[in-house]
This record gives structure tokens, sequence and C-alpha cells, in this order.
């Protein structure tokens, strides 16, 4: 009788750690459409080279980011929920958000009207909640290996902090191929 109490409070204990470091974590500042300037005033993806770089107004480079990770189908336009693509366009990063399930999260404005419209005109829906975020928190600073997310575009946890930090809400992002 007492063995299996104790498996259990194991069990329990466990549990809570494993969330304890997300709740722990103090993200740093963000940069916001209402405070300081940002720096960056775009952000470009391309796919096929997996770089993400931050640009100023003159659309010159200030920070390249490369080994990106992306879904389980990197090739081609997202169109479908549960397809495993990122989207490719023009969209916006509208919010952040800094307890998501991977290390600090800014959320892509897919889809947009065009992408519902596709999706509405084949039957299907066209997903959402595409990211760029960090590695899993049950993984801790570790990164996952290949491409294991759901359309989202994933960095180690200290690029996505740096952009995190330089990327404000209304920041227009552009995903190529």
């Amino acid at each position: 009788m007492r063995r299996p109490l104790v498996l259990a409070v194991l069990i329990v204990a466990a549990a809570g750690l494993w969330a304890l470091p997300p709740l722990l974590f103090s993200p740093p500042a963000r940069a916001q459409a209402a405070g300081p300037e940002p720096d960056v005033a775009r952000v470009r993806v391309e796919k096929a080279a997996r770089r993400l770089t931050l640009l100023d107004a003159d659309g010159r480079p200030l920070h390249v980011f490369t080994a990106l990770q992306l879904g389980p189908h990197p090739v081609g336009p997202k169109h479908f929920e549960g397809d495993g693509r990122t989207p490719e366009g023009h969209y916006t990063i509208d919010r952040g958000n800094p307890r998501s399930a991977y290390h600090l999260s800014l959320h892509i404005s897919y889809p947009d009207a065009s992408d519902r419209a596709y999706a509405a005109a084949a039957g299907r829906a066209p997903g959402g909640e595409i990211f760029l975020h960090g590695q899993p928190n049950a993984f801790g600073p570790v990164r996952a290996p290949g491409d294991w997310t759901e359309g989202c575009i994933a960095l180690t946890n200290s690029e996505i902090e740096e952009i995190w930090q330089r990327v404000g809400d209304g920041t227009p992002i552009d995903i190529e191929p």
C-alpha cells in the first residue's frame, strides 16, 4: 500500500518540477509598438536558406540567424491545418506570448484573407497559431533535432530572446520560399 503512494508523490513532484522553469522564467524586456521605437523595421525569412534576417528601415540587415527549424514538410506554402508547412507571404508580428509551451513566442498573422479563401475553396481549414519561437520548454536550452514544428519557425532560445527584445508588435514579416 505504501509503494503506490510513494510512486504517486514522485510522479506529482516530477510533474511540478517539469512545469517550474517556465513559471520561474522572467522574459527579457519586449519591444512594444507603443514604447520605445524598436530598431527592427522588418523581418525576412528565407525558408530554403534556413535564414531569418532582421532589417532596419532602409532594408539593411541588422542581424542574421541561420539554421531555422520548420515543419516536417518545409517546401511549399502552408495551405491547410496539419499540413506541416510554414506559410509563405507577407504577414505581421502581432503579439508576443512569454508563457507559451516554447521559449518565448511571437505570433505571425497567418492566415490572412487570401489564405482563408484558398482553404475554404478546398473545403478545409487554413490552420493558424503560427509563431516564431524558441525550443520546447520541456527541453530546456537543448535544441530539438530536425524539423519538428507544425508550421512555426523555431530558433534557439538565445536567438528568440534577441528577436523578442528587438521586434515589436506590428512589425512586418516576409516569409519567402
